[in-house]
């Protein structure tokens, strides 16, 4: 006999009731509410919401087995709920709706609740052999979906940006295609800028006229340029250090350059840069902001170019900022998620001394960052993009094994690093600077994730009470 389940999440948000729905119907609310730990693909185009529309998802199952979900939108009452069902995938029966009423007492705000009746097959077999673990899912699934929604919404509203037309490069990166759907579901226009063919604006970097062809970003209110060759792919030879130069340096030249010729330029360019610039310090040098001189080295040397390249925007009364980023954490990719084989496997440990500081930060608040320069007219220049806790690389590598609940007992002793890495390993794990978000704090900006445990067991799924 089958056995119907139920589960509830709800939340208050600051924004009303109809446009927490509108965020929730915009394109990018799938790709902002997929959890991070979890492999989850549209295989659809955005279909919106309305009754009739339907969306099919491929997710891990086991190993590299995956399977589908069918579902229809049968219910929709535009500004209060609508209902997605399961057609075709591994439940018995699913039915999952969406409601949006407004909050009591007159705050402006609404209350988002997310309620499911599911049936797992096998009925009473189905419950007793996975229900305890599709129910441990859920909470740690709608606990991420839900600080999402709140956070999300509440900087969209709390920044002031009208509905914007913003232009991005670099958009199949780690920050670009997570920046895409933050700004399209908080109702901004978002135009790719690249080589790819479904780019809406193709450019580039590298060619010789790549200063030409970018007519379509004429009237665009911000430009964000986060394109480049990944600087940690790869040992540092002679031309792979060439391709990072130019992907940087040339490429943001020819954008800068390009953007001054416009008739009507963008008002802001967002600029990435990175942490770098400041070269090794140690955390007995202090604290290191925005004023700070550059450091020495292949990275400093970048950075320097690579910010130096934006001078003829600035030039041209566009509003340059520069993110200096630190290491960015999220487990879709980059550090963390290199990361995480060996430590989830017992085998992960400090690099080197451990000693060297690691400025890092939040992918969301990445998000949140930039959008705080869209909007924040006395930002220009330098901004460090950096969480304000300072750790070194041996309190990462603690939080991070503490938060996997697996042993961090396998240091890779420097000599080992500098072998297998070369300079780019000295430069990238041994060494480092204890940057702090001087600008930031001082304009105002809240973090989303400050303390490193917390980023951490947010982007892992890794609640402290089922760690």
């Amino acid at each position: 006999m089958a056995r119907t389940q139920k589960f509830s999440r709800q939340s208050e948000v600051v924004v009303g009731a109809q446009e927490a729905f509108d965020w929730h119907a915009r394109p990018g609310a799938f790709a902002r509410l997929a959890p991070p730990w979890t492999d989850v693909r549209m295989l659809t185009d955005h279909p919106g919401i309305e009754e009739g529309t339907r969306v099919e998802l491929s997710m891990p199952a086991a190993g590299p087995i995956r399977v589908r979900w069918h579902a229809l939108h049968d219910r929709c009452v535009p500004g209060s709920e609508f209902r997605d069902i399961q057609e075709k995938g591994p439940f018995k029966r699913w039915e999952h709706t969406h409601s949006f009423r407004p909050a009591e007492g007159g705050t402006g705000g609404s209350i988002i609740e997310d309620s499911i009746e599911y049936e797992l097959p096998l009925g009473a077999l189905g419950a007793a052999v996975a229900g305890g673990m599709i129910r441990a899912d859920l909470e740690r699934t709608f606990t991420y979906r839900h600080r999402i929604t709140r956070d999300d919404l509440a900087q969209h509203h709390t920044s002031g940006l009208a509905p914007a037309r913003i232009a991005i490069t670099g958009e199949t990166g780690l920050v670009g295609s997570a920046l895409v759907p933050f700004l399209t579901t908080g109702g901004h226009e978002v135009l790719t800028v690249g080589r790819a063919a479904d780019c809406d604006v193709k450019w580039d970097a590298l060619s010789a006229d790549a200063s030409q062809g970018l007519d379509g970003l004429n009237g665009c209110d911000a430009v964000i340029h986060l394109a480049g060759a990944n600087i940690a792919g790869g040992r540092w030879t002679d031309s792979r250090k060439e391709e990072i130069r130019e992907s940087r340096v040339y490429g943001t030249m020819s954008l800068a350059r390009a953007l001054a010729r416009l008739e009507q330029p963008p008002k802001v360019l967002v600029c990435a840069s990175a942490v770098g610039f400041y070269g090794d310090r140690s955390l007995g040098d202090g604290e290191i902001d925005e004023t700070a001189e550059p450091g020495t080295g292949f990275l400093s040397e970048v950075c320097i170019g690579w910010e130096e390249a934006t001078e003829p925007a600035s030039a041209a009364g566009i509003r340059v900022v520069h993110l200096r980023l630190g290491v960015v954490l999220d487990a879709r990719g980059g550090a963390l998620q290199r990361m995480l084989l060996p430590f989830q496997l017992g085998a992960g440990g400090r690099l080197g001394s451990g000693k060297q500081p690691m400025s890092w930060v939040a992918l969301d608040d990445v998000l949140g960052i930039v959008l705080h320069a869209l909007s924040t007219d006395e930002l220009s220049g330098p901004v460090n993009a950096v969480a304000p806790e300072l750790v070194d690389n041996a309190g990462y590598t603690a939080t991070l094994a503490g938060v996997l609940r697996r042993p961090a007992i396998a240091p890779v002793p420097a000599p080992v690093v500098s072998t297998l890495f070369g300079e780019m390993g000295r430069e990238l794990l041994l060494a480092g600077a204890p940057v702090v978000p001087g600008r930031l704090s001082a304009t105002g900006y809240r973090f989303r994730h400050g303390l490193l445990e917390d980023a951490l067991r947010h982007t892992l799924g890794r609640r402290p009470e089922t760690s």
